[in-house]
């Protein structure tokens, strides 16, 4: 029996209630696929896997096969075999019955990585930065807003009564206490449900829009086992949401007036003894702070698909909303898609600000990583810092794609990712973007509707 098998029923052992698993993996949108299996497939699963379409993991958001990717009728829409990965079996407190959960990964028939799997994706970059030494340490912050439960149903975003006190939350209360209190049983709820499932859940605020919240998951050396984490927190959020009768969502822009939600990434490099390569012992930073930062510049344009992949995403990117306009870095600044925050020397990080709350956080991770990595074997000048506002066009600041077209052009006509993030990656997440966006091309909008069909 294998170490990870004896776990698995080491975890049952002191879960003697639990009938069933739901076997998870992220399909290319961060959607979560699979099973829900009796706990005697489990032997099975250990040893062959878990049989699913390849095609699977690149459906569109509708949850359609997409034909151009290559991977339905030229395979005859042949199954990969999913493995179990990450932490292993988690127990799922939500559930009305004892149940548990387990993260997979994408094999090929043969037994080799299937490359399209987002976190296989991500696998190869963090193998990458082993082969030179390097760990990378990351800390992510997700955005996402609570509204009320009916919203499926009417269509319309609309934010959530308080649960204390039952008052409506029409504006907002930046960082306020009261407000976290209104949602206390919430929060207290997802915190034992990070607890359960070894999600490490740090701070939480309220943010700057009506029933907008951030939570940030604690800084850790495996950048797979981060995004794993942040996987499986979406999931915790909207399902303990349903319970309180609430709706959450991490589409990135929700109101057309209010903030966006963002994903946030910290990252720092340590070397084979542990210390921090950013860390020179000056508030400046190392050479290879400022090569990393300029390899992450060098892709970020090019990964604006990655970053923001939905046609809602775009209309985060305005000046003045602290989404950055332009592919540019400072310190301490806000405005800037890449900041150096204050900290102490030895923990001399970055910070990249331009992720939606709907990227799929293996995929995010990859296209970062492999911007730091390209940074540092090619020594990226990252040019100047931004003094105040990075909102103004200037030499140093370069735009960044405001329209899926944009991000979709740039994405296709990149080498540079191609040849980093991998061939198969490339082509079938460019089929499956293309295909939504053709398919949001011919819907025609309520505001044409209003503004066009009675004068024209």
């Amino acid at each position: 029996m294998s170490l990870d098998l004896e776990q698995a029923h080491a975890f049952l052992r002191r879960n003697e209630n639990i009938e069933e698993v739901d076997l998870l993996i992220s399909d290319l949108n961060g959607i979560l696929r699979g099973k829900r299996v009796p706990i005697s497939s489990l032997d099975r699963l250990y040893e062959s896997g878990m049989k699913l379409p390849r095609s699977a993991l690149a459906l569109d958001i509708w949850g359609e096969d997409v034909p151009e990717n290559g991977l339905v009728w030229e395979t005859g829409d042949s199954d990969g075999s999913c493995m179990p990965c990450g932490s292993g079996l988690t127990s799922v407190p939500w559930a009305q019955r004892p149940r548990a959960q387990m993260l997979l990964s994408m094999n090929n028939p043969d037994g080799t990585p299937f490359m399209v799997d987002p976190r296989q994706v991500l696998v190869h970059q963090v193998e990458r930065a082993r082969t030179i030494g390097l760990r990378l340490v990351v800390a992510t912050e997700l955005e996402f807003y609570l509204m009320n439960g009916d919203v499926l149903k009417t269509g319309r975003p609309r934010p959530p009564a308080a649960p204390e006190s039952g008052y409506p939350i029409e504006v907002s209360q930046l960082y306020s206490m009261d407000e976290l209190d209104e949602f206390s049983s919430v929060f207290t709820e997802i915190r034992d449900a990070c607890a359960a499932q070894d999600v490490p859940g740090d701070t939480c605020i309220v943010e700057n829009g009506p029933g907008q919240f951030e939570i940030n998951l604690e800084h850790i050396d495996d950048p797979v086992l981060a995004a794993d984490q942040a996987v499986l927190f979406k999931r915790i959020v909207r399902s303990v949401a349903r319970r309180h009768q609430l709706h959450a969502t991490f589409m990135p822009k929700p109101y057309g007036s209010q903030s966006g939600s963002g994903f946030h990434i910290h990252c720092s490099a340590l070397d084979a003894e542990g210390n921090n390569i950013f860390d020179d012992g000056t508030e400046r930073g190392s050479d290879a702070l400022r090569h990393a930062v300029g390899g992450v510049l060098e892709f970020m344009g090019p990964s604006m698909l990655v970053f923001a992949p939905n046609l809602n995403g775009y209309r985060r990117f305005q000046a003045g909303t602290h989404a950055p306009t332009y592919g540019n870095w400072g310190y301490e600044n806000r405005t800037a898609s890449v900041r150096i925050p204050n900290s102490s020397p030895k923990a001399r990080r970055f910070e990249h600000r331009v992720a939606g709350a709907d990227g799929n956080p293996y995929l995010v991770l990859a296209a970062i990583i492999a911007g730091v990595l390209y940074g540092l074997e090619n020594k990226c000048d990252p040019g100047e810092p931004v003094q105040g506002s990075a909102y103004v066009r200037s030499s140093v600041n370069k735009p960044l794609p405001s329209d899926w077209d944009w991000a979709i052009d740039l994405f296709r006509d990149s080498p540079l990712l191609r040849d980093s993030l991998g061939v198969d990656f490339h082509k079938v997440f460019l089929a499956v973007k293309w295909q939504e966006r053709n398919k949001m091309a011919r819907r025609v909008t309520d505001a044409e509707y209003s503004s066009y069909l009675g004068v024209l």
